[in-house]
């Protein structure tokens, strides 16, 4: 019998965690350094890659994910290593997707060809925004004429290209944002990814904003409207929401990440990755490292960068699961929930949120509706709290 996690299929995510600034909002593991070792990095990664392909032979790969930090910062040789190691490792889907993160400030086109020639099929590219006001504000190194550029070059090189542009930025306002994407749309090939501006603890952001000094914030209500008209110039552009933030023409969806939403298998490899496993029939969740120099000793002396290994109950997969899939316009598989957690949804709890527009229910499926991904924390709360 086929293990749940393949109905969501399997990838591999590689963390770089090198940056050459770190961005006031982001609260993702990177850091700057003045100097790599790249050489003794690739010696690292390679060296994990065969202890988790060792632990998780025969499986079908459908999709890498080279994430960080600034992955267009490694040396492409780097790159083109790692992926023949993967590729003699598992069998790879014909269509097998290769993503690498790329910031415009790290773009040349030699080098670009170079990512590609060593197998690299998609890049999603950090924007953030099209303005040089609001770049400035971000704390982002390049200017829009830089990002634009550097997107162009992208498009030249690779057959799948994304972008991410950061909305509700400070001081913004509903018509800058119509415009901003009304341009974005233009550019765009087949996906985009567009985030709300969010206040994270342990960001230099989140510091200011504690003692009153992140001016310009967007009043909710604006948020909103900006959200709505997200969804409905991308819908008539032809680039529909196939998940809360991520926007794309048929058959152009990130498989990669399709893989988290979809509840499939994955393993995280790189300081501060995380994964999710399955061995022996039992979900396990995996961490590693934190540190850049602690995880590449760890590598160099223990033969291993995992710190963690949790075996993940019934319950805490099924929420996991709820919690991934109801953020996908596909919606959740109602009896894979139900065999992980050992109990369906409460009835009238799915009847109360269907009756408000929030969910649409069928005996296969539970997908939550555009004004139920507006609150999905809060319709989450509700279903879960009586589930089982």
């Amino acid at each position: 019998m086929a293990e749940d996690w393949e109905a969501g299929g399997f990838g591999l995510y590689i963390h770089w965690p090198f940056c050459q600034a770190k961005c006031p909002y982001c609260d993702f593991n990177s850091h700057v350094a003045a100097e790599i070792d790249q050489a003794r990095w690739k010696s690292a990664y390679l060296s994990e890659i065969e202890r988790v392909s060792a632990e998780l032979p025969g499986r079908r790969l459908t999709s890498i994910y080279f994430g960080g930090g600034t992955p267009s910062l490694m040396a492409p040789d780097t790159v083109a290593a790692m992926l023949e190691v993967i590729k003699r490792a598992w069998p790879v889907a014909n269509d097998l997707e290769v993503t690498l993160e790329a910031n415009p400030t790290s773009v040349e086109a030699g080098r670009f060809r170079a990512f590609r020639d060593g197998g690299v099929n998609r890049v999603s590219m950090g924007l953030q925004a099209l303005s040089d006001v609001d770049l400035k504000r971000l704390g982002r190194l390049h200017s829009a004429a830089e990002g634009r550029n550097a997107y162009a070059i992208a498009r030249d090189v690779f057959p799948r290209v994304s972008f991410d542009l950061i909305y509700a930025r400070q001081y913004q306002g509903l018509e800058d944002w119509r415009a901003e994407l009304a341009e974005a749309l233009t550019l765009a090939a087949d996906h985009l990814s567009l985030y709300q501006l969010t206040i994270e603890d342990g960001t230099a952001f989140g510091e200011r904003h504690a003692i009153g000094r992140l001016g310009g914030l967007v009043e909710d209500d604006t948020a909103a409207a900006m959200y709505d008209l997200t969804q409905d110039m991308c819908d008539a552009a032809g680039l529909p929401a196939y998940e809360v933030s991520n926007h794309a023409s048929d058959m152009a969806q990130s498989r990669h990440n399709l893989i988290y939403w979809r509840g499939g298998d994955y393993a995280g490899i790189g300081p501060g990755a995380h994964g999710r496993i399955t061995l022996g029939g039992r979900r396990m969740a995996t961490e590693t490292e934190l540190s850049p120099l602690g995880w590449l000793r760890r590598v160099e002396t223990q033969g291993t960068g995992e710190t963690l290994r949790d075996a993940v109950s019934g319950r805490e997969r099924a929420e996991e699961y709820a919690m991934m899939a109801l953020r996908l316009s596909e919606g959740m598989d109602r009896a894979r929930f139900v065999a992980m957690n050992g109990a369906d949804f409460d009835p009238d709890v799915l009847n109360r949120l269907e009756s408000l527009g929030m969910i649409e229910v069928t005996e296969r499926r539970i997908t939550t509706t555009l004004d139920g991904r507006r609150v999905l924390n809060a319709v989450l709360r509700e279903l879960l709290a009586e589930a089982g």
